[in-house]
């Protein structure tokens, strides 16, 4: 009984393992400046890296901000649309993810409760290539959308 157990339990771990390994956002991504269209003045992540960490992800985002000033920031949660805390972003403290089908999600981050940026991420079919749309309000109020498109390193 003990081996079937144990067996068991390898089989359901294994399982795990080929789940996050297939996610496709699992990796790292530089952004591909040449390819983007990043509205003026809006922040640039130059460098997003996500891990399995458990039943949950992590994602660490590197870039600059609207004046070039570095920036840093993390994120752990689940693909599930719940918001989940972000650390060191100043327009967010909660950020949600959800798949939508495959290669295909929503995102969405709040300061306070209230939702400053909405976006999509979309995978190409290779998964070398990773599409994010984001819109947002700027400093002056106007809505701006950028296109950033990320190649997997």
């Amino acid at each position: 009984m003990k081996t079937r157990m144990m067996a068991l339990a390898m089989v359901f771990c294994a399982m795990a393992v080929v789940a996050f390994a297939a996610d496709p956002n699992v990796g790292s991504w530089k952004l591909n400046e040449a390819k983007s269209k990043l509205a003026p003045g809006s922040p640039k992540n130059v460098m997003v890296v996500y891990t399995a960490e458990g039943d949950r992800y992590k994602c660490v985002v590197d870039g600059v901000d609207g004046a070039g000033k570095p920036t840093h920031n993390e994120w752990i949660g689940m693909f599930d649309g719940k918001d989940y805390p972000v650390k060191g972003d100043p327009t967010a403290d909660t950020r949600s993810i959800q798949m939508v089908k495959t290669g295909h999600y929503a995102l969405n981050n709040k300061k306070d409760g209230k939702i400053t940026v909405t976006g999509t991420i979309d995978f190409s079919a290779d998964g070398k290539t990773r599409t994010l749309v984001t819109q947002m309000t700027d400093p002056a109020g106007k809505k701006v959308t950028s296109t950033a498109v990320y190649e997997r390193q």
